[in-house]
């Protein structure tokens, strides 16, 4: 399964568009990033970026479950992420969108330039 994983900064721009210049009345902009990774390839981009190993690990809901009761998470918090996790993890945002060229007038940033730019963060 992949996603489109969408750089923050894209989002916080074209919302700042939306409300502040002309012509984006009544127009909907679905974002994305300009192209879809596995988690896998999401979590090499920032061991890449960051020279730290990242790895991602996937786990079943029971597995969270267990792991968030351990730390302490409320029932009722765990059976409501899990839920949320099976409906947005379904591969229903497998497809990519063109909001961010369409709201700002160039591509979408990629993940691995995301990961590079953040990688100070990730290295302290």
């Amino acid at each position: 399964m992949t996603e489109p994983f969408v750089d923050v900064e894209d989002i916080a721009d074209v919302a700042t568009a939306a409300l502040t210049e002309e012509g984006h009345a009544g127009k909907v902009y679905e974002l994305t990033g300009p192209r879809l990774l596995s988690f896998a390839e999401a979590a090499a981009d920032i061991s890449a970026a960051s020279g730290r190993e990242v790895a991602y690990v996937p786990v079943t809901p029971e597995e969270f479950a267990e792991g968030a009761r351990a730390a302490g998470l409320p029932e009722d918090e765990i059976v409501g992420l899990n839920a949320l996790f099976a409906e947005v993890l379904d591969g229903r945002n497998e497809s990519l969108a063109d909001g961010v060229r369409q709201a700002l007038g160039r591509p979408a940033r990629d993940f691995t330039q995301y990961a590079k730019d953040a990688a100070d963060a990730w290295r302290a």
